[in-house]
């Protein structure tokens, strides 16, 4: 494995539920088009020449189903660790794991990924890398101009929603170092974030976390019917990555 290769670590995080959904289980163990939504997400970041370990969190009564998708969809090693009661926790739980890697070099910029998000294409992830060797963070998302503000007492509409608005998305890239320096900070003072990007815009304000434009088919699976679009977009998709 080249030094360039090595450098890049992705996260794929699969700590949530599939109560939203409608499932029984675990949302991203859900089937589409004969393949777990987890599987998916998780063989979109070997596919890059760029990328080295990959580490995926996973709750620890799913620690079974996991071993099942990687035994079965997934012909790339994945570094497994459960996580915590919180995303940042499950995300400070993969960082742990990269520590050694972070500490001595060998990990230098690391990417996060939802796993509820199987459609990231590879330009995008690219590009999120690319931007967050450059300058420190990067972070998809979608230009948003159908909001609007709401009164105080939610009783009427205050206006247009200020401009500039972006749904965010993942992957989001970061330095290593950084990162992982944010994250312990964030646990030693019991900070819990929206996302990684804000637990660094607070603990790591020196670094810039740049705006990338993300895709449209890049949706995350919250709702039954995500599953049915899902399933649409999975096959021109598989098409593609031949």
């Amino acid at each position: 494995m080249s030094d360039q290769r090595s450098n890049v670590a992705a996260v794929v995080l699969a700590g949530g539920s599939g109560t939203r959904v409608g499932g029984e289980r675990n949302k991203v163990y859900l089937p589409i088009a004969g393949r777990s939504v987890l599987s998916v997400s998780l063989n979109t970041f070997p596919a890059l020449p760029e990328v080295g370990p990959v580490v995926l969190v996973v709750r620890p009564e799913d620690l079974d189903l996991a071993a099942e998708v990687l035994d079965r969809e997934v012909e790339h090693p994945v570094e497994v660790v459960t996580g915590g009661a919180t995303r940042q926790e499950s995300e400070l739980a993969a960082l742990r794991q990269l520590a050694g890697r972070i500490h001595d070099g060998t990990v230098g910029t690391v990417l996060i990924h939802d796993g509820a998000r199987p459609f990231a294409g590879r330009p995008l992830v690219q590009e999120v890398l690319r931007v967050a060797q450059e300058s420190g963070g990067a972070v998809p998302g979608l230009p948003r101009d159908d909001l609007a503000a709401a009164g105080p007492d939610g009783s009427g509409l205050a206006g247009p929603a200020p401009e500039g608005l972006v749904a965010v998305q993942t992957p989001q890239g970061f330095w290593a170092a950084p990162l992982l320096a944010a994250y312990e900070e964030a646990a030693a003072e019991g900070f819990a974030g929206t996302d990684t990007a804000s637990c660094m815009q607070r603990f790591a304000p020196l670094v810039r976390i740049r705006w990338v434009e993300g895709e449209h088919r890049n949706f995350k699976i919250t709702y039954a019917h995500d599953l049915v679009v899902a399933q649409e977009v999975s096959t021109p998709l598989a098409a593609e990555q031949m």
